[in-house]
């Protein structure tokens, strides 16, 4: 089974990457998206958002990471991912999927699904654009207000040169409520000639199965599950326990040094804080501990409660 990390905006950065890889046997992560408007964006917007570039393109693990553009006019979405792989990113993935209202308005994300000429166009510009032994990749839902064009899109992808394709299944309009409808990936899957990566409503193990069965994928995808369930990866591949209540404080903890060492201390206990809700889903203990330290903010305290948390469970 091949296990990517997905890219959530706002939300799995690179510090969630680093916390997460070094206790998973993730075999990609997506950073990100790297907003591209009208120009050729510097290489300091790439390196504060996948600051792996610096090392290889890797996180300290040495789990890959691509570079994802979002973006509408081809010509610029070509310029920077040339420039995203000359700075060292290894490929590039394409979003075609974000929901998010505000990136709709802007023609950025899953409202492309409309026209997919568009999409063909923008996967062609990138193709031609990245070297050919490196992969270009995209994200797709199954639409964006119904699930009409949804094997138009995947062609488009497919006929514009992208080595790989991921879907979402879910249309915009459904955004995150279940189900996933994992059996229009099998129809994907089914045409197309390239790899196909089954996404949505993956949270444990079980799950894992259920999706490989009707999807036919054994690539898969996982976003929201990977921060309610910080060992999703390898309790997917290996069937493992899930990781108890005090190994995730540790974690958190782990995750709360990296974040006191870097220079953006002031803006991660909002992360912090958010990985709460996620957790929640999978650990009752999440909730009473939220309301202990919900009024922190700064990352010290937080890590200091995390810490004392821990400690008390042994």
């Amino acid at each position: 089974m091949h296990v990517t990390l997905a890219p959530m905006q706002g939300v799995l950065d690179h510090l969630m990457r680093e916390t997460l890889t070094a206790v998973n046997d993730y075999d990609l992560c997506i950073s990100e998206f790297v907003r591209v408007v009208d120009q050729l964006l510097p290489a300091k917007v790439y390196h504060r958002l996948c600051p792996e570039l610096k090392q290889g393109g890797k996180t300290r693990a040495g789990t890959p990471v691509r570079v994802q553009l979002l973006g509408q006019h081809p010509q610029w979405m070509a310029e920077n991912a040339l420039r995203a792989v000359e700075l060292g990113s290894p490929g590039v993935d394409l979003n075609f999927g974000c929901p998010a209202p505000t990136v709709n308005k802007s023609q950025g994300g899953a409202v492309l699904l409309k026209t997919p000429e568009t999409v063909h166009a923008i996967v062609r510009a990138v193709r031609d654009a990245v070297p050919a032994h490196l992969p270009v990749s995209a994200k797709i839902r199954l639409g964006f207000e119904d699930k009409s064009l949804y094997m138009e899109n995947a062609d488009a992808v497919c006929q514009g040169g992208a080595n790989e394709l991921a879907v979402h299944a879910r249309t915009k309009v459904e955004a995150y409520r279940p189900p996933a409808h994992w059996e229009y990936v099998d129809a994907i899957r089914r045409t197309l000639p390239i790899p196909v990566t089954a996404n949505g409503e993956i949270w444990n193990h079980a799950d894992a199965v259920r999706c490989r069965e009707v999807s036919g994928c054994d690539r898969l995808m996982v976003g929201r599950g990977a921060l309610s369930l910080p060992n999703l990866a390898d309790v997917m591949k290996q069937g493992c326990p899930h990781m108890s209540w005090p190994e995730v404080l540790r974690l958190m903890v782990r995750y709360s040094d990296q974040d006191l060492a870097s220079d953006k201390a002031d803006y991660y206990p909002s992360r912090i804080k958010q990985w709460f809700s996620y957790l929640k889903r999978e650990y009752p203990e999440a909730d009473a501990l939220f309301l202990s330290l919900r009024t922190y903010k700064e990352t010290a305290p937080i890590r200091e409660a995390l810490l004392q948390a821990a400690e008390k469970l042994g």
